[in-house]
C-alpha cells in the first residue's frame, strides 16, 4: 500500500468509522473517489486530515467525517434528484453523483464552479449539472428528493425546505459559531417538516444566507 492509499485507509478507519459512519456503501465510496484529486495542488498533503481545507474565495472543503456523515444521513438509494448548495471543488458533488440519479450543484463563485467542472470531467462524472448563482434563498421551481447545504446557516433554510418533495431530506449545519448543529430536515407533509439534530460541528457560513433579526443595543 503506497503512502496515499495508506493515508486514505487511515482517514476511513481512524476518523470516519469512529464518527459513527457504518454505512458500507458510503465507506466504499470514500475509498474509491480520490479525495486528493479535488484538493488544490498546494494543499494536497492535507487531503486526508481532519480539518477544513481552504479552496480560495472564502470557501472551504468540509472535514472528511462531515462529508461522510452527511451522505449517511441523507440515505440515498440511487434514484434521487439532489440539489447541492455550494459546489466548492466538486468532491461532495462527486460522492453524491455515485449515490443518486442526478445532482444539480450551485456555486456562487464562478471560478470555483470552473474548477469543479474540470475535476468532475477528469473523473468522467456526467450526472452532475453545475450552475453559477446564489441559491441561499432557493433555486428555481424544481423539487428535490435531497438537498445539502455546504455552508452553515443561522436559521432553518425555509425557502430551500419548500423545494423538497414529500419525504425529501435536507442536510444543513444550522446556528451561529461556535454552537452549530448538523440537522436533517424531512418534509412530512405539504406544510410540515420534521427536524432531527444529529451532532455539533462548526463550518464556514453560506454566502447571503437569510439572517435573523438581531437586537442592537
Amino acid at each position: 500500500m503506497n503512502n496515499m492509499e495508506q493515508a486514505r485507509f487511515n482517514m476511513v478507519e481512524q476518523q470516519i468509522r469512529p464518527w459513527d459512519v457504518l454505512d458500507a456503501e458510503v465507506l466504499d465510496l470514500l475509498r474509491k473517489v480520490k479525495r486528493e484529486q479535488f484538493v488544490p495542488a498546494e494543499q494536497r498533503s492535507l487531503a486526508f486530515m481532519d480539518l477544513e481545507i481552504p479552496l480560495g474565495y472564502g470557501a472551504k472543503m468540509w472535514h472528511p467525517k462531515l462529508e461522510a456523515r452527511a451522505l449517511q444521513a441523507l440515505g440515498l438509494k440511487g434514484g434521487e434528484q439532489v440539489l447541492e448548495i455550494g459546489t466548492g471543488s466538486g468532491y461532495l458533488s462527486a460522492l453524491l453523483s455515485h449515490l443518486a440519479a442526478h445532482v444539480t450543484s450551485v456555486e456562487i463563485v464562478a471560478e470555483l464552479s470552473a474548477v469543479a467542472e474540470r475535476n468532475l470531467a477528469a473523473h468522467h462524472i456526467d450526472n452532475v449539472t453545475l450552475a453559477v448563482g446564489d441559491a441561499a434563498n432557493g433555486w428555481g421551481t424544481a423539487q428535490y428528493d435531497a438537498i445539502v447545504l455546504t455552508g452553515s446557516v443561522p436559521l432553518q433554510p425555509t425557502a430551500l425546505m419548500n423545494s423538497l418533495k414529500l419525504g425529501g431530506r435536507l442536510f444543513a449545519v444550522i446556528g451561529d459559531a461556535p454552537a452549530m448543529q448538523a440537522c436533517l430536515i424531512t418534509r412530512t407533509a405539504a406544510d410540515a417538516f420534521e427536524s432531527t439534530a444529529l451532532f455539533e460541528i462548526s463550518v464556514a457560513p453560506l454566502a447571503n444566507a437569510p439572517q435573523p433579526q438581531r437586537f442592537v443595543f
